[in-house]
């Protein structure tokens, strides 16, 4: 694997499968706290991975337009390094979870043409990273996860001012072009590397490291 490459599984859901993420080399994993994702995981199984990772890799909370009651309770039981935001939460927002967690934050945009990149400026000074995901079709109920890309080509020279991971749709079969069209340096990816929605497949992510 090329070093300067960082890779976030995402969706894990025991250990057996943050494990193999550890032994390959991935620098986040991904805890899924929306209840309709089929790689939802609750308090207790989201501590109990995130003791079983310990500092072996970052941990992501994956939330979506949660209050402050239930990140409150997300934040105290499991330990974290990120918080994700995958909704549709506002740059007033990311500042305020970013102050009363004291947490780093990476907040989604999904994109499907040229005009869904303004919405970096406007994140860009707020978030301590962006993931650049593939917009979900409006009849899908999961904001990401869905396996699906956009036009790469997009982001093809675009001057991102901030850290940003590279979403949707990727496999070890288009990782490589991935990072050749857009020059990301972390990719984020979790039914590219499954078995089935919310089982890792160890083969897939062999594949996958290698890959890139």
């Amino acid at each position: 694997m090329c070093s300067k490459v960082r890779v976030k599984i995402c969706g894990i859901t025991n250990t057996a499968d943050m494990g193999t993420s550890i032994r390959y080399g991935a620098h986040y994993a991904g805890l899924m706290f929306f209840e309709k994702s089929p790689r939802f995981v609750n308090l207790n199984l989201a501590r109990k991975l995130s003791l079983y990772a310990g500092n072996q890799i970052k941990k992501v909370a994956v939330t979506v337009n949660l209050d402050n009651q239930i990140l409150d309770e997300i934040v105290k039981k499991v330990p974290l390094d990120f918080i994700q935001l995958h909704g549709k939460e506002t740059p007033k927002r990311v500042r305020e979870i970013k102050i009363r967690y004291k947490l780093p934050v990476i907040k989604a945009i999904g994109v499907a043409e040229a005009a869904d990149l303004n919405l970096i400026s406007l994140f860009k000074d707020v978030a301590d990273q962006l993931l650049i995901d593939a917009k979900p079709p409006s009849s899908s109920v999961l904001p990401g996860g869905n396996g699906l890309n956009f036009d790469w080509k997009l982001l093809k020279n675009f001057n991102f001012q901030c850290p940003w991971l590279l979403a949707g749709g990727l496999t070890s079969e288009n990782a490589a072009e991935a990072i050749t069209l857009t020059g990301a340096t972390q990719l984020d990816l979790s039914s590219g590397v499954e078995k089935a929605p919310g089982l890792k497949d160890d083969k897939k992510i062999s594949l996958f490291m290698s890959a890139i």
